[in-house]
């Protein structure tokens, strides 16, 4: 794969990871409420959901999934209600937190879980890689699997890089934030907010 092929994948891969989206509008909510280490760990899982989907187009398991409208639909209705969860909790949670308290902070782990089945259970992300990918394979260079799985991770560590740059930039404005009467609450509801709108997309 030569020079500009890799510099035209990344660039594009760049510019879709910067596009408000789901997912870093999830992740800029998520490092705003609890601060930018949780921030960190919900993008460590969102990118391993990424290397996730690059197998499956790897092995040919999403087209699969592509011509199979009632696998297609499970997977999407699956995911939909696992966010519809997710958002119930934030909505419920009246945790209103001034700078210098701990919190009910989810752990590092759990926010990393929960990245990866955010992704993992999103077949809109298995289409749209399903659909990306291949366009910058060079079937001249042989062995379309490797260089599926190189694109794959240079998508990946690109993604994990800006969504930490996101995670850390939100992480310091989070502290003078919470020195408003109210605004932990109000960033729970937008946390929820967001979810609720991920799952609603994922469905239409």
């Amino acid at each position: 794969m030569d020079l500009s092929t890799l510099s035209g994948f990344l660039l594009a891969s760049a510019l879709l990871t910067l596009a408000p989206g789901p997912d870093i509008m999830y992740l800029l909510a998520k490092s705003l409420a609890d601060g930018a280490k949780s921030g960190v760990a919900l993008a460590a899982g969102l990118v391993s959901g990424i290397l996730f989907h690059t197998a499956l187009v790897i092995i040919g398991a999403a087209a699969l999934i592509q011509s199979s409208p009632a696998a297609l639909a499970a997977l999407k209705y699956f995911g939909a209600a696992y966010l519809l969860y997710l958002a119930w909790g934030a909505f419920r949670d009246k945790n209103d937190l001034r700078p210098g308290e701990s919190g009910r902070f989810e752990s590092l782990p759990a926010l990393y879980r929960r990245g990866v089945l955010m992704n993992v259970l999103n077949p809109k992300v298995l289409l749209f890689f399903l659909a990306f990918l291949p366009q910058f394979v060079r079937t001249e260079d042989g062995n379309v699997g490797k260089q599926i799985a190189l694109l794959g991770f240079l998508f990946a560590l690109q993604a994990f890089l800006i969504f930490c740059v996101v995670a850390l930039c939100s992480g310091r404005l989070r502290r003078p934030l919470l020195q408003r009467q109210g605004v932990g609450r109000i960033l729970n509801l937008a946390q929820g907010v967001v979810l609720l709108v991920i799952a609603v997309l994922l469905v239409i």
